[in-house]
């Protein structure tokens, strides 16, 4: 049985490209043109992915990942025009997966598809079993975590820098637990997105990043000039145990 993709877009030039692209790559396609009718075809019958424009007619796309969200774990690849930071937060706080924003490359829309779907198999397979030892999940043993100002308590959920509370989505708490629990090792991207792997949901490298991004907004006195949850260029990201330089 060929994978079902649901693209809601309504630019009809657009979205008869993106099926064709998906079609020929041998993906069983339906295009909508506007929200409500996207909603009752994603819930009528679930797609194995939906590519879904931000700015939709009748319903619009942040709505509809909210109202998605509630049902399950559909991935969803948003397309948009609007291309801040906050922006990209929004959305994919609401729910999306990954964010591609206009003008885009076919091509590339397909790949990020590819790889939405491998990894929304990949979590439902490791859904079944044990989480491996190798991944960096948040500390079951250790409930608080002390890294130069920053404390983690993994069994309250709590972030405080200094005696300042943080406040942290479930995804952000997740991956600033498992770097507290190791501070200066360096962490791999694909090392973090395990631990957003356990919320059921397919997540890519993007999303890494806009949580890194997030928290050095919460955690850092200048999130532009981080000293303490730093890059480390062609790898990924650690959190350093003392002061440094971005």
């Amino acid at each position: 049985m060929s994978t079902y993709v649901l693209v809601a877009e309504d630019d009809r030039k657009q979205a008869e490209l993106i099926r064709r692209y998906l079609v020929h790559d041998g993906y069983e396609v339906t295009v909508v043109h506007d929200g409500e009718t996207a909603f009752r075809e994603a819930t009528r019958r679930p797609p194995d992915l939906l590519v879904l424009d931000w700015m939709l007619p009748s319903l619009d796309g942040l709505e509809i990942c909210r109202r998605l969200r509630v049902a399950g774990e559909l991935p969803i690849l948003m397309l948009t025009a609007r291309s801040t930071e906050d922006d990209l937060l929004q959305g994919l706080d609401l729910g999306a997966d990954d964010y591609m924003t206009k003008p885009f490359r076919p091509r590339e829309l397909v790949a990020r598809i590819r790889t939405l779907l491998r990894r929304s198999r990949h979590t439902s397979i490791a859904a079944t079993v044990a989480v491996s030892p190798a991944a960096p999940a948040a500390p079951a043993n250790r409930e608080v975590l002390t890294v130069g100002r920053l404390t983690v308590n993994a069994t309250r959920h709590q972030v405080f820098v200094h005696d300042r509370p943080v406040n942290c989505t479930p995804g952000e708490f997740r991956i600033l637990s498992a770097m507290a629990a190791s501070p200066d090792r360096v962490f791999t991207r694909s090392q973090l997105l395990d631990c957003l792997a356990d919320h059921g949901r397919p997540v890519s490298e993007r999303t890494v990043d806009v949580h890194i991004l997030n928290l050095r907004k919460k955690i850092e006195t200048s999130p532009r000039r981080p000293q303490h949850l730093l890059t480390v260029h062609g790898i990924g990201y650690k959190l350093a145990s003392g002061d440094h330089g971005a």
